[in-house]
């Protein structure tokens, strides 16, 4: 099937997210909403026929039985996991279009409403705001490691550092020429944002140590340090990963469109995190999960 237009980028109707999808995006994308007008990207994202088809669940013969459609899971359409988050975000518009709070994690299994749905929905209101959420799950499918080499007490010795651990990431920033800064701390404000949205539990594994090596990496000063590390772990992180976001955006040599984006979400990034803690409860996670593995 001829995918037609919609491979092409209008900005008025995709802030970029149709270069990001696959020839099998593009065809699902047009059987399941064929009369769209002008094949609208961010119109076709958000049709629930997209929804119903990327994560409904498939008719089946006798004696099978019926799961989630995906290409990871399934088999039987292969979805990229860019498309399955992007139309789970635009989901997320949805649903927050109905709903008059949401829940918040008060503790280990206990929750609170909180009314800020409003705010939620402003958030997501912003198609490159959605795209900035899509694209920050789909760089976490496959997540970066490796080693590093730092000079200390006059030899040089190898450190090892993971995109999922925060701690470890922010010693690249000793290493990294000043150029490569800017990206380091993007991808430092991205890791707090994934963890405290899609593994909230995680950040509770934070030892002493570990939030004292953070906010000195991150330039905290010293006069509020002391609040800081007392602080819950999400709040830790919603504040490291704002500060880490505005320091991206301060290094940046070239300011961008997409870093606009980032400075957006560094003056918002609880309603980003509270977002994605809705998607993740309620698509992304659970015993058929084939996007995210918990971090260790």
């Amino acid at each position: 099937m001829d995918a037609g237009p919609v491979s092409g980028r209008d900005p008025r109707h995709d802030p970029g997210f149709a270069e990001h999808l696959t020839e099998d995006d593009m065809r699902l994308l047009t059987s399941v909403a064929p009369d769209v007008p002008d094949r609208n990207i961010v119109a076709l994202l958000g049709d629930p026929r997209l929804f119903e088809a990327v994560f409904g669940r498939p008719r089946t013969e006798a004696g099978q039985t019926p799961g989630r459609i995906s290409g990871q899971i399934s088999g039987q359409l292969p979805v990229s996991p860019f498309l399955a988050f992007a139309v789970a975000v635009h989901r997320a518009a949805a649903d927050l279009s109905a709903l008059g709070h949401l829940p918040e994690r008060s503790g280990m299994r206990q929750r609170i409403p909180v009314f800020d749905t409003p705010q939620l929905r402003d958030f997501l209101s912003s198609a490159s705001r959605r795209l900035f959420l899509t694209e920050l799950l789909a760089s976490f499918t496959r997540v970066t490691s490796g080693r590093y080499w730092v000079r200390s007490g006059g030899r040089v010795r190898a450190r090892r550092y993971s995109e999922l651990d925060p701690v470890r990431l922010a010693g690249l920033l000793d290493a990294v020429p000043d150029e490569s800064r800017p990206g380091v701390y993007r991808r430092l404000g991205d890791v707090s944002l994934f963890l405290a949205g899609v593994f909230p539990d995680y950040p509770a594994t934070f030892g002493p140590v570990d939030v004292s090596r953070l906010l000195r990496t991150a330039r905290v000063p010293a006069g509020d340090r002391d609040g800081l590390a007392t602080a819950s772990p999400i709040d830790l992180l919603e504040y490291l990963g704002a500060r880490w976001y505005r320091a991206a955006l301060t290094l940046a040599p070239v300011r961008t469109a997409g870093l606009d984006v980032v400075g957006e979400v560094a003056d918002r990034f609880r309603h980003a995190r509270r977002i994605l803690n809705h998607l993740a409860d309620r698509y992304l996670l659970g015993p058929d999960n084939p996007w995210f593995a918990a971090p260790n």
